[in-house]
């Protein structure tokens, strides 16, 4: 008989494929940052401002009202048909918010739904990198296995399709895409994605596209994957309302697809989150019925933080690829001799003023930082002075 007294070893009780999950490199990091007073963050990607006080006050009137029980599995009908309406007028296809529509608790979980709906032990997903830090783990959290394809300023972080026909296998599932990019900014051109979709076509694969910043271009007007000819009956449409409305701690996410993708990832988030917060979907339906006029003023914002940032960086001799989205600037460092985390740590410590290592992002990432600019012109002002100085003792 075992001595109940016996020290057991918990780990032994954790699943294999938790145990290989590397901790996020961005959390890790600003455990530092916690630890520290004065830091200017140029960190964590979420906006510096306030959900709108509309949408908040909306939130609160839902709470007065007793708005408080569940909703369907799938979400406020109300808030499907807003968000169908609205994926109709800026992304160009039609939905039908009864079966075709899901709301989760967040974007994140939307992708979490959608893999695990998909794969089966050994699928391959295909995705670029650097990338967003869930991508790798969720897709290994689903038993599924992570295709990278590299990205490079050469090609501005973009995704070329020609990588992407050359890591198809057999076993290839989904192809996962990000644009705008989370940490580069980088988006794909609709030359690119017509061709990733007849290559998608061509191979029976489904396409991710998670689009959670496609509010917030610059140059040019966000093009969807989604409405080229043939690709709605194949794609699943991944967004949320956390970065273009300012809505981060709020987790509402949605997904769009065909009924029997949807209907599966139902299964999944009726037998785990059941719903998203009812009164977080409603601050929702209000921020597409009357959200766009502060949407816009944010947008043209960071538009001004990001052309100040990128020239910042430039000027100092940090490479910095013009990202077409997104707020984030990704600049190169490998000419310091530094590798990433070293470098993030140093100018953290050194200068108060806190990155993000690009291996966060992935291997793909070393010899970069990620600088978010969802903080004031004022704070990035100051934070690239302290960056040149810091560059600049690099080099005594």
């Amino acid at each position: 008989m075992k001595d109940l007294n016996q020290r057991t070893d918990m780990k032994s009780f954790v699943a294999s494929q938790i145990v290989s999950l590397p901790k996020s490199g961005i959390r890790d990091f600003f455990e530092l940052v916690n630890n520290m007073d004065g830091v200017i963050s140029l960190g964590i990607g979420e906006p510096d401002f306030v959900t709108p006080m509309h949408i908040r006050r909306h939130a609160i009137a839902c709470f007065e009202k007793g708005h408080t029980s569940y909703t369907s599995n799938l979400g406020l009908l109300s808030l499907r048909k807003e968000i169908c309406r609205y994926v109709s007028q800026n992304y160009g296809v039609e939905y039908n918010p009864v079966k075709e529509c899901i709301i989760t608790v967040g974007v994140s979980e939307a992708l979490d739904l959608i893999l695990r709906a998909i794969i089966n032990p050994g699928d391959e997903i295909i995705y670029h990198e650097p990338c967003y830090v869930s991508y790798s783990a969720e897709i290994k959290m689903a038993h599924g296995v992570p295709v990278v394809l590299k990205t490079v300023p050469e090609n501005k972080f973009a995704v070329d399709p020609a990588d992407v026909e050359k890591a198809i296998t057999p076993k290839t599932k989904a192809i996962l895409l990000n644009s705008p990019c989370n940490p580069t900014g980088a988006v794909i051109g609709r030359p690119a994605l017509e061709k990733i979709a007849e290559i998608a076509k061509k191979h029976n694969l489904i396409v991710l596209t998670d689009e959670i910043y496609s509010e917030l271009r610059y140059d040019d007007p966000h093009f969807s994957i989604v409405s080229l000819p043939g690709m709605k009956e194949r794609t699943i449409f991944l967004h949320g309302f956390s970065k273009a409305f300012a809505m981060t701690g709020l987790r509402v996410g949605y997904a769009c697809g065909p009924e029997p993708l949807i209907d599966a990832m139902m299964k999944i988030h009726q037998y785990s989150m059941l719903c998203a917060p009812t009164n977080s979907q409603e601050a929702a339906e209000e921020a597409l019925r009357n959200g766009k006029s502060e949407m816009e003023k944010m947008r043209d914002e960071y538009h001004r933080r990001r052309d100040l940032i990128v020239g910042k960086l430039n000027e100092m001799g940090l490479p910095c690829v013009m990202p077409g989205g997104a707020f984030y600037a990704f600049p190169e460092i490998r000419h310091t001799g530094l590798k990433s985390l070293e470098f993030a740590s140093r100018f953290l410590k050194e200068k108060n003023v806190a990155l993000v290592p690009g291996t966060a992002f992935g291997p793909c990432g070393e010899g970069f930082v990620r600088c978010a600019y969802a903080a004031s012109l004022e704070k990035i002002a100051e934070a690239m002075k302290r960056l040149s100085e810091f560059t600049k003792s690099l080099k005594k």
